[in-house]
Order: structure tokens, then sequence, then C-alpha cells
């Protein structure tokens, strides 16, 4: 059955990255180390696929702003590419982002006009069109004096996808949006004995409760359904936030205080986050588009809680880890570029000593924590000098194992106790990787060892005929033969910074 679908030339050719495994690097982590935040160097997409055997299902909130495809050329990413092939560089990180989400998940994605449009229809196709949450707007600057052939462009957008219908939103109310300030001044016009400003609102209750009550101290109070508990209107006499009418037919109105506003919820044009100042501490030497703490702040407010884990796969200059550490999210951040080193390892250093820039004020940020520093093993089969594939020499046998485990699609976790048991997929089942020369009588000595309804897979280089035949529960495969076709191996990039040339060039 055909589908509305976007289409574009290349759509269908598939890309099959290795699920490399990570590898930690001490002397570039920095503060407490039994913590679950990376920061990850290396191409997005291989990071991402090394991370889904781990966190498939596990990711509450992705917040990603790739190169926008406008054919400028910034210091840390070359952002020139035709909408075909900007977009089969994003399909395939959108559907392993999607794999990584929790159920009740969310993603962010900021763009600007230039792909705006291709990019909805995309999300619609991999997160389907009813998980669209919102379009937000966000005016980001103020424009031109002077605009020549067209309009301003003041603003990006943020697509914002749930995984599935299973979610909640933690509404941000704020005071300082243009039609908030309009309301205040507007309603906020009486002013108390103290000198406080307050505005006169009806007594509601959105929800039924017992002891309703349709009158206090003889004045009305409003009909069923709008009514209030006897002690929550005690409450609130006694805290003077009653505004008692003249006649005792009128209703009693509530006393909301503006020193007490928490404001309205923000809709979807953000209008109050600015961009961040030259004079800021925020500020740092990146020309590659450094967002606002505040923005992402709002963003995890509206789609995170404490503990929660958030991911951003082209961190840039680090501005999602940092806002994640200070609001006591757990994170995930890959970069490529060389600004991990230049920018976000010494921002994350600083966010752990305690800096005092961006929303570390508004959050009470005292310091804290820390991240290890990862990076992406080199790639698992290499070839000799008669190209042939082989085992890359520059793995150790616990590197061997790890990636075999995570290439079969097994938990890497070696047992203490039986030397075979290097990583479980489910309960029973257990996978083994040796580069010794396996007999049958060297699987006899394991098969004692073996529970009734445990299971075991068995790589190896090199083993005889007949041991497959020797124990029903004990399979044994032969590296590299069974990782022949089941990805691209030796493929170090997927570079979504490609300058493409002129078809005169070619």
């Amino acid at each position: 059955m055909q589908r509305l679908e976007l289409t574009w030339i290349g759509k269908d050719q598939k890309i099959n990255p290795e699920p490399r495994i990570l590898l930690y690097d001490e002397d570039n982590s920095y503060g407490d180390q039994n913590v679950e935040n990376l920061l990850i160097h290396g191409d997005n997409l291989l990071a991402l696929k090394a991370l889904e055997s781990d966190y498939a299902g596990k990711i509450k909130c992705i917040y990603i702003d790739p190169p926008y495809n406008t054919g400028s050329a910034f210091e840390h990413y070359d952002d020139n590419l035709e909408h075909s092939i900007w977009l089969s560089l994003i399909k395939p990180r959108l559907e392993l982002l999607r794999s990584l989400l929790s159920n009740d998940g969310f993603i962010f994605i900021q763009i600007d006009e230039n792909e705006m449009a291709y990019l909805k229809v995309l999300l619609d196709e991999v997160f389907g069109r009813s998980n669209h949450v919102n379009t937000i707007v966000w005016k980001r600057r103020g424009g031109s004096a002077n605009p020549k052939d067209r309009l301003n462009n003041v603003i990006d957008y943020v697509m914002w996808y749930s995984k599935t219908a299973e979610y909640h939103v933690n509404h941000v109310f704020s005071l300082d949006d243009e039609n908030t300030q309009q309301y205040i001044k507007e309603r906020f016009i009486n002013v108390d004995e103290n000198g406080r400003k307050f505005m006169k609102s009806p007594i509601q209750s959105p929800n039924y409760r017992e002891n309703l009550i349709y009158d206090y101290k003889g004045y009305k109070t409003p009909a069923k359904g709008y009514s209030i508990s006897r002690e929550l209107m005690e409450q609130w006499d006694k805290e003077g936030k009653l505004a008692f009418p003249k006649e005792k037919t009128q209703n009693i109105n509530r006393k909301i205080y503006l020193d007490e506003y928490k404001g309205q919820p923000v809709g979807n044009l953000w209008t109050d986050i600015k961009v961040i100042n030259p004079m800021s501490k925020e500020r740092l030497d990146f020309d590659g588009g450094q967002k606002p703490e505040a923005l992402i702040e709002r963003i995890l407010t509206l789609a995170t809680n404490p503990g929660d884990l958030v991911l951003d796969s082209f961190l840039g200059s680090g501005t999602t880890a940092a806002v994640a550490h200070k609001m006591n999210r757990r994170y995930i951040g890959i970069e490529l570029g060389d600004h991990c080193y230049t920018h976000c390892v010494p921002r994350l250093k600083a966010v752990i000593d305690g800096e005092q820039g961006g929303i570390s004020k508004a959050v009470n940020w005292q310091g804290g924590g820390g991240y290890r520093f990862m990076k992406l093993a080199e790639t698992l089969l290499t070839t000799d000098k008669y190209g042939h594939l082989i085992i890359n020499p520059e793995y150790n046998a616990e590197m061997l194992a790890a990636a075999m485990a995570k290439h079969r699609g097994y938990r890497y976790s070696p047992d203490p106790h039986n030397y075979w048991k290097q990583g479980h997929q489910g309960t029973n089942n257990y996978i083994y990787t040796t580069t010794m020369f396996i007999t049958p009588e060297y699987l006899d000595l394991i098969n004692i060892e073996m529970a009734d309804n445990e299971h075991l897979l068995i790589c190896c280089e090199a083993f005889t005929k007949d041991c497959n035949k020797r124990h029903k529960r004990i399979s044994v495969q032969k590296i590299p033969k069974i990782l022949l076709g089941r990805c691209e191996f030796g493929k170090d990039s997927y570079d979504l910074n490609i300058i493409l040339k002129d078809v005169d060039d070619e």
C-alpha cells in the first residue's frame, strides 16, 4: 500500500554502520567517575550505533542541533549540502535516535527555514505524524536594519516529537514573554495596604472535591464545579488572599499577588530567550552557533525530571551537557570535531568546578559530579597485506570479547566466576570469545560447568569440524566469517559536513 512520504535521490541506499566499542580515556575524564555521564569523541552515527545495545529504550530526552545546510561554512562545520544528501545523512541518525528513546521520551531538533519543511515530513515518517507534539518558534535575533531582497530571518524552529503517546509534559511558566508582560500590565492594577500589587481572580477548583462550599462568611462563591473546600478558603483568608466584595450578593475573588505570580504557561513562540551577549560569561569562542543555556534549560524542564537521561549527538560547544549537568540530569554528548577537546572538555570541567555563567545562579549550581570521556575503537576487521580480512591487531582479548558481544547482540559483562560467561542475552544465553583453537574435548570441560537451561555461543578463530555436533546447547562460530556482511567495516566517518563538488569538477 502506498503511503504519504518524502522521496529523494539516494533515500533507499542503506547505511549499515559498525557497532564499535567505546574506549575509556582517563586523561580527558574529570570529576567523579562513578557516574553515567559520557562525553564521546567520534563520528556521531558510529557513536549512536555503539550506544544502541546498551541504551536502546533508555533515553528520556534528545536534543540535537544538526548542521542547517545553509550553504555557509563555519569554522567547525562545513555546512553545505544538497537537500537529498542532507536528508540521506539525517535519516539513519533519526532512526537510531528513535531506537534509543524511552516510550515516554521526546526528541527536539533545532533547524532553520532551509530544511524545516523537508525535516518535518521526514520526522512524520520516522516518528509518526501523530507523535508531533509541537513546533516551537524561537526568536533568536533582531535582524538587520537594512534587509536586501527579503525579510529579515530572525527565527529558528525546534521540531518536537514523542516516541509514543505515553508521555507527560512539565509545563513551564514565564513572566518575560511579550504576552505575559501585557497581561501583567492590564490585570495587576490593584494595590493592598502594604503596597503589594495584585489582581482579582475568580475562585476555581479544577476538580470536584469533598466539602465543597457555596458561601463563605455570608458571601457568595461560584456555582458547583467552580467551588473550593472550606479548609482552603480559610487558609487563603488567613493569608490575606481573599478579596471580599462590597455586596454579599457578589462573588468573593482571590487575590493573586504579582510578587508570587509565576506567569503564564509558555506557548510555542519563544521571544523571551535572547542570544548570548558578547560580554556574557557564557560566551565561548565558538563560531558554530552556540546556544544559550536558557534555551536548553527550558527544553529539559518541559521534557525531563532530575535523574533522567539526556542525549545530544551534535554537542557542538557542549551546551546541552553543561545544562543537563547543572540540572541534575544524566547525559551523553557526542562530538566529532576537535572542539570536543578545545571546547566541550574545558567547559564541562568548569561546570564541575562550579562556574557561575549561564543558568548557574537560576538553578543554584554549586559544582560537583563528573563525566567519563570515551573514544570510538578502531574498526574490528581490517585487511592484511594480501587483502584478506583479519581481526584488527590493535584489539586485545578484552576488546575483542566486548566487540563480539556487541556484534552478536549480547551485553558484555564478564562473570567473575565463569570465564566463559563474557556476556549475556536474556537470562540464560551467554557468549564466549577466544583466540584459542577449539576442540570437542575443550567443549566437554565447559559443558560440565553449564546449568541445564543455559546456552553458549563460542566465537573463535579456528575449531574442529565436529565441535558443533558435540553438545546441543553449545554452538561454535568462526571469526571473522560470522561477521561478514553484517555491517560496514573500516569506514570511520559518515560525515554530515560534506562540501559537494560542482558537476563540472567531476
